[in-house]
């Protein structure tokens, strides 16, 4: 591509050189961020790949219940996401050490905006994060479970809230222009969270949490919930 653009060039006069050769270089680094774009995670397969960084947790919950029902052990290989099927395994490698672990997913999260992992303690402790807390990593499937399911239900969460007061305040601010919005209590975190109705189809709840994010609340993103409790 760069020797057809300075074939290009050499056909343009030299006033204009300039100007042609600023617009060949942002747009072939259009044409490369769009090339790495990985977008939020839904429905999978075995080439799926997802980078960010994780977190790690474990006495607070060791011992609870995990969001795919099992009892949440500290020292066993699992982690949380926000959209994977549980019971998929996933490859997570430190990128700036090498470091793998393979984990198990059992739970959702984590909450907070550019973590894309919540890692068990003993997978934490593998991965040499325990210190740090927070380490940049890169996702890789290593097996999905049998018949995990392409579809599921998903919201679009905008907020999660300690003070139920800032969840009301949050929700009559956005309510007005968010069909369907609600506030949701979550007794085993002691916590009220935000979230549009729910989708069956991740797509599109993709991209209301995209205009959300572009409009309204930037720091909005999709969540896969237990059929049972979005309804």
């Amino acid at each position: 591509m760069r020797r057809l653009l300075l074939a290009i060039l050499r056909l343009i006069p030299e006033p204009f050189r300039l100007d042609l050769a600023l617009l060949s270089v942002v747009t072939v680094a259009l044409l490369s961020a769009c090339a790495t774009f990985s977008g939020t995670p839904g429905p999978v397969d075995m080439g799926y790949t997802e980078t960010g960084y994780a977190s790690w947790y474990g006495p607070g919950f060791h011992g609870r219940q995990a969001a795919n029902g099992e009892i949440y052990d500290q020292h066993a290989l699992t982690a949380a996401h926000r959209t994977l099927p549980f019971g998929t395994l996933v490859e997570v490698t430190r990128r700036d050490t090498g470091h793998r672990v393979v984990v198990r997913i059992t739970d959702r999260g984590p909450f907070v905006r550019g973590r894309i992992i919540d890692l068990s303690h003993e997978a934490a402790r593998r991965l040499g994060s325990i210190g740090p807390g927070v380490v940049p990593v890169r996702l890789r499937i290593a097996a999905l479970p049998d018949a995990a399911p392409l579809s599921g239900i998903y919201t679009v969460q905008l907020g999660k809230f300690q003070d139920p007061r800032r969840a009301q305040s949050l929700y009559e601010r956005l309510g007005p222009r968010i069909p369907g919005l609600r506030m949701v209590s979550e007794p085993a975190t002691a916590s009220v969270k935000v979230v549009t109705r729910p989708y069956t189809d991740y797509r599109r709840a993709s991209r209301v949490a995209w205009r959300i994010r572009r409009d309204l609340q930037p720091d909005a993103f999709v969540v896969a919930e237990p059929v049972g409790r979005a309804r």
